[in-house]
């Protein structure tokens, strides 16, 4: 089971608030998820190949090409705040 600490802290990390009902809540939700991927664990994968989706497809993909270019003003003119020829964003601590 995952403890109440360790959901407080993932939520520090995340930049989240949660109240102590749902800090209780997520420990027991996330405990459950990780008892399942034991029970996971317990199953005989011998000679299942790996893979990344049920499908087996592959992406098309397009050339890369320009189609327009913008000027950095041009960039620069739907920013909420720029200092010298940057993004101005506010601080993060």
């Amino acid at each position: 089971m995952i403890s109440i600490d360790d959901v407080s802290h993932v939520a520090k990390l995340a930049r989240l608030e949660l109240t102590e009902e749902e800090k209780i809540k997520f420990s027991k939700q996330l405990g459950d998820i990780l008892m399942y991927m034991e029970q996971l664990n317990e199953v005989d994968t011998t000679g299942v190949e790996p893979m990344n989706h049920p499908i087996d497809f592959s992406n098309v993909m397009r050339e890369d090409v320009v189609t327009s270019e913008l000027s950095r003003e041009e960039l620069m003119a739907n920013a909420p705040e720029v200092e010298q020829d940057y993004f101005k964003v506010p601080k993060i601590n």
